[in-house]
């Protein structure tokens, strides 16, 4: 299988299957830039677009996330062991990463994987996970897995030991790394990075006052974080977000689509 990109040729949803997850990766890259969440021209987000996760779109190497269009998205097969080889190759870390996410997790159909500057602060520093002391980290009251074994560049093992760690979560925080999020969607897994990230924030914050932490107890943490969840699921919060930044992607940068 070569790998398939149709830059150049907008794509329209009657002229390319995975259109809509063509648009939403693309709105996806162009605000985590705005929000200052990538890093150079590294970092990856994935969406598999079939059940068995080994088809996926993810971002060309070497493009800035404030600039990728739907059509730069590469469609990769996570067993095709010559993709490095071809023209047009991935990024080689993003290879390895998300082809074995893709492989190992098909559950994980979204992968995002960022160094953000306050989950990677919160990665690199020896605390004991995130402390419920605001809504958003509760959130995530025992629902992030942590990779403490970090061993390189997320390259060769690496790469498959990681898809061993996040277990059926959604967030992992990468020990020494940064973090990666998953989800049925691409709403659903930026939505997860960007509270993540501004969970860290508050937290990272917090211990910057040098003032005692207001933790509240684990009954009360865990009551919240199933009151997300209900309340992500019946008012569907990551479809209304995502569909708010393509929103207003289409008025100012609707280059995006093409």
């Amino acid at each position: 299988m070569s790998i398939s990109v149709i830059e150049n040729d907008a794509p329209t949803p009657a002229s390319d299957p995975h259109y809509e997850q063509r648009v939403d990766l693309a709105a996806a890259f162009r605000w985590s830039a705005r929000l200052g969440l990538h890093e150079g021209v590294a970092n990856h987000f994935s969406y598999a677009v079939d059940p068995s996760g080994s088809r996926f779109l993810i971002n060309p190497f070497g493009r800035h996330f404030s600039t990728i269009r739907a059509s730069q998205l590469l469609l990769l097969d996570a067993h095709d062991d010559d993709t490095m080889k071809r023209p047009g190759a991935p990024d080689p870390t993003a290879w390895a990463i998300h082809g074995a996410m893709h492989r190992n997790a098909p559950q994980a159909r979204c992968v995002m994987h960022l160094h953000p500057k306050y989950a990677t602060v919160l990665a690199s520093i020896d605390a004991d996970g995130l402390p419920p002391i605001d809504q958003n980290t509760m959130r995530f009251f025992g629902r992030v897995a942590l990779d403490d074994g970090f061993g390189g560049m997320g390259l060769g093992d690496e790469a498959e030991r990681l898809t061993t760690r996040l277990g059926d979560g959604r967030v992992l925080l990468m020990g020494n790394h940064g973090v990666m999020t998953v989800g049925e969607s691409v709403a659903r897994a930026f939505d997860e990075l960007y509270y993540f990230e501004r969970a860290c924030e508050t937290y990272i914050t917090a211990l910057a006052t040098g003032k005692p932490l207001r933790v509240v107890g684990d009954e009360i943490a865990e009551t919240t974080a199933r009151q997300w969840e209900d309340y992500m699921d019946r008012v569907g919060l990551c479809d209304a977000h995502l569909a708010e930044i393509r929103a207003i992607l289409d008025r100012e940068e609707p280059d995006y689509k093409l």
